[in-house]
């Protein structure tokens, strides 16, 4: 049998912000990159809402997929998570 092969899904890994909800996290994905004109390194940040069954604390790295619209908000899963420091 062959497996159907899907799109490739973005992963990206950011830090729990909040867990208040339920199945449902906020994280943070910072990413860094140079000004155009200035040539600073600077910081950039943006929110993305994630489904999880089981809950997470804030403050955990985790690493987050891209899948079908969940909710209003949701179009991320989380697939990976690692302890916090």
């Amino acid at each position: 049998m062959e497996q159907e092969v899907r799109g490739n899904r973005k992963v990206k890994q950011g830090t729990v912000i909040s867990n208040k909800m339920q199945k449902t996290v906020v994280v943070k994905v910072e990413r860094t990159l140079r000004h155009p004109q200035y040539g600073k390194v600077v910081t950039r940040s943006k929110k993305f809402y994630a489904h999880h069954e089981s809950p997470l604390q804030i403050g955990d790295e985790v690493k987050i997929v891209e899948t079908r619209p969940l909710s209003k908000l949701k179009r991320w899963r989380v697939v990976e998570e690692q302890a916090s420091k």
